[in-house]
Formats: structure tokens, sequence, C-alpha cells
């Protein structure tokens, strides 16, 4: 029998923390540290990852999360498609108006020039064809800018509106246009096939753009007869055009908000959040924040007085979870990155605990049973839900609710849901074998969070709960009090 984290009342935080595995936690000591201050998702960012070099990181967290008792999940990253300009024989330095161009369709990224004019080829042969005069070129994260002025063959010409120095292999975005990339590259299909017979909770695909991006990802999940999780990132205008399909096709979706912020205006930024994360909301899947959250700390032991109301604003739009990326993978403060998200959100949610949220569709007769469990909690104080759930449908459900102050005690026998409900907001996930017998089943687990201190005697638990009679599955709530 595992237990999330033997966690009392006073212990619960709703809000889940995702940090990114990189040499700031590469040693085993770092990470059950980092298990320890909070973090509850490990991902591995497969843009920076092999494939060898991600399955020695899933086994280290495997080893380390049993040996301290703190069973976390892992997300695995895909690169998804990008553009790059190829290499430079020495970094060149754009003028303010000059014109430059960028080349593709030749077989080499070497560095090319012609008639005096600078240039750099891409690896993505259909630029010229996706693009239109008019146009802006962001490269390499927005640092230098580029208008299209003209396109022949194999080649667009642009002015510089933003000068700077253009070194090697940096990353290209089109902000607005439908490039002609595939969805899951050959890369993602290596990396996903390690990571799937490593036994990954969650992949999370990359500059999704479209409901069928993510079903192509799921038809190779479920080819590799595998339980992994689809988390869709929102990166570029076309994800957001088509976001409700997304969201609807996706397992959870998070706000990358890197090429997000490059790929829009930055101004809209916030509003784009907001709207992604009411639209989970409404549609009943976890929403994630994340880049840039602490990005401060990667270098600082402190974060800024922005970077504590950005992650609190996160925590108040009740998000599921948020996510470090440089702050542990390579800053040099990883465990007070994650210690300074556990106390800004266990503030905030104490703050905002006293206005319900519960705007997801309630359609189903089972999601309209939760809601009455859900409506329940609201109205008694002090009083937990006690979820049982095979597939984690149950307590994501009932997370998807936003309970004002109940926390939901998930109890599984199956591992693989266990470790994937560390992303339901206000979920505690417990592991433990069902009976037979379905009141076993609750005195077990109610003796269980006795033992964790999760509740204690006097406590309301309000219980939800399939209960199977005659050869059907009959839905149930219960009201109790721990003896």
């Amino acid at each position: 029998m595992l237990a999330d984290f033997l966690m009392t009342k006073a212990q619960l935080r709703k809000t889940k923390i995702i940090v990114t595995m990189g040499p700031a936690l590469d040693s085993e000591t770092r990470l059950e540290e980092a298990m320890l201050a909070g973090a509850g998702i490990f991902r591995l960012n497969m843009a920076h990852t092999s494939p060898e070099s991600a399955r020695d990181a899933i086994r280290r967290i495997r080893a380390v999360s049993r040996r301290a008792g703190r069973e976390v999940a892992v997300m695995m990253d895909i690169k998804g498609p990008e553009i790059r300009t190829g290499v430079v024989a020495s970094p060149i330095t754009l003028e303010l108006g000059e014109s430059f161009d960028f080349t593709c369709g030749a077989e080499s990224l070497e560095f090319d020039g012609d008639d005096g004019i600078n240039s750099v080829a891409v690896n993505y042969r259909d630029l010229v064809h996706d693009v239109q005069v008019g146009d802006e070129l962001l490269v390499d994260s927005g640092l230098l800018r580029f208008g299209v002025i003209e396109k022949h063959a194999a080649r667009v010409r642009c002015r510089v509106l933003v000068p700077g120095v253009l070194a090697s292999l940096r990353h290209v975005n089109l902000p607005g246009v439908d490039v002609n990339l595939p969805a899951f590259t050959t890369k993602d299909r290596a990396d996903a096939a390690v990571g799937l017979a490593e036994g990954v909770d969650y992949i999370a695909q990359s500059f999704v753009r479209r409901a069928a991006d993510v079903h192509e990802l799921r038809a190779f999940i479920m080819e590799s007869n595998a339980r992994a999780q689809i988390i869709a990132k929102i990166e570029d205008q076309s994800g957001i055009r088509n976001l409700d399909e997304i969201v609807e096709a996706a397992d959870a979706v998070m706000v990358a908000r890197g090429d997000l912020g490059i790929e829009c205006p930055y101004e809209d930024l916030p509003i784009i959040q907001r709207r992604v994360v009411n639209t989970c909301i409404e549609q009943g899947r976890p929403v994630i924040i994340a880049t840039h959250m602490l990005e401060s700390m990667i270098s600082a032991a402190m974060p800024t007085r922005a970077e504590i109301s950005d992650v609190a604003n996160a925590v108040y739009e009740q998000a599921d979870a948020v996510m470090l990326s440089g702050e542990t993978a390579m800053g040099q403060y990883p465990i007070e990155s994650i210690r300074v998200l556990d106390k800004i959100a266990r503030r905030i949610e104490g703050e905002s605990e006293t206005v319900t949220r519960c705007s997801v569709a309630v359609k189903s007769e089972r999601m309209k049973m939760l809601h009455s469990a859900a409506a329940l909690a609201n109205r008694m104080p002090g009083a937990q839900i006690l979820a049982f759930t095979r597939q984690g449908l149950m307590a994501a459900g009932l997370a998807a609710l936003r309970p004002i102050h109940a926390p939901i005690l998930a109890v599984t026998p199956v591992p693989e849901v266990f470790r994937q409900l560390h992303l339901h907001r206000a979920v505690v996930p417990f592991l433990m074998p069902f009976d037979a017998d379905p009141d076993v089943t609750i005195e077990r687990a109610i003796s269980m969070l006795c033992r964790a201190a999760t509740v204690s005697a006097g406590d309301k638990l309000i219980i939800v709960s399939d209960i199977i009679a005659k050869d059907q599955t009959c839905e149930s709530i219960q009201l109790r009090v721990v003896r």
C-alpha cells in the first residue's frame, strides 16, 4: 500500500508542481529533495535530451521515488515540429533596415551569401511557399525580427526590423503562418517509443495546431499498448484558433508561454492564458501554466515581485498545475524554486477559498452525481471528499468541479492511474487494492487515511464510489463521520 504523500490536512496544496529535469536535478540526492519539497511530476524536455538519457532519467526517477516513498509521475515533452537556421561560420551582425535572405531547399545548412547580401539556410523547404510578402519572421526567441519583402524560387528576402547578432541553429517563429510541418515527427516517434516502453505517465505534445494532431499521437500510444495521457501544448495562433477541439481531444492542456509569447502579441498573452484556463475548466480538462514562472531564480535565490504575482495569478485562476523549466533544469536554486511555488500557492489558496468556480459543463449522469457531491462538500466546511476510482474518471470529474474547500482523496488500485492523478487540482491520490465488498474497501481506505493523519476522528467524509450490485454498476454518494 503506497500513498501519494502521507499528507495531513494542514499540508494539502491544491495546485500541483511540475519540474523539469536537467543537470541541476541530475543527482539522486537532488531528486529526492525535489520530491520532498513538493514536486509531483518530473518533465523530460526531449528538445535537449537523447532517448538513451531519457531512459536513464526515467529509471532514476522511479528508483528514487520508491526509496523516498513518494511515487511521482513522469512527463515526456516531445520536441514537435520546428524551423531552425543553419550553421554560420561566425555570428552575423545585422543592422536595422539591411536586406537578408533565408534560403530553403539547399541540402546543406551551411551559411550562404549571394550578391553581397547576407543569408542563412533554414531546415524547412516549404518556407518560401508558406510565407507571404508582409509577413514577419522572428528568430532566436524574437530577439531578431525580419519583414518579408520578396520571394524567389528557394529564397525569402527580408528586411531587418529588429537588429542583432545571428548565431548558428537559431529557432525561427512565423507568427500567424499555418506551416506545412508534420505534427508528430520522426524524432518524436523515436523519443515517444522509448518513453512509452519505460512507462511514462504523460506525453506532452508540442505545437499542437488542431485536434487531428492529438489523434495521431493517440493512435501511436494505443498501438504501443500504453496508458500514457496526452498533454496538448498551446504554442501558436493555430492552437488558439482551434482551442475548443484541441481541449476536447486531449487529456490535459499546457499554456506554453515561451513560444506562445513570441507567436502572439505579448499584450494578448494574459488574455490567451485566461481563455485557455477557462476553456479547460469548462470542458473538465486539467490545465498547466508553464514558462518563466520564476525565471530570475535560475541565478537568484529570491523571485522578483512580478514573478510572485504571476504565480499567484495562476493560482487565483485555479489552474491545476504550475511548471518550472530552466529553474530546475539548469538553475542554481532548483529546490528553493520548488519551495517558492509551494509557499505562494498555499498562501493564495488560503486567501481565495471562498468563491466557487463550478463552470464545468454538467451533462452526463455521472457529472450530475459528482456535482451533487461537490455541492454537498461546499456546504460543509471541513468535510473531505473520498473517491474510489479505477480509471481516474471519478476523481478527475470532481477536480473539474473545483470544490471550494474540500480536498479530493482519490483511492485507486491501479498504479498508472495513481500517478496520473498527480496532475489534477486538489486531488491527493492513494494506491490501495479494492475488495469485492465495497464496505470493506471503504473501511480499509478510512483506516489508511487515519494512519496517514489525512483524516481523524470526527471528520466528515463525502464518499463517492461505484457499487457493483447484481452485475450492474451503481454510483453512490455517502456521508460518513470518521469513528
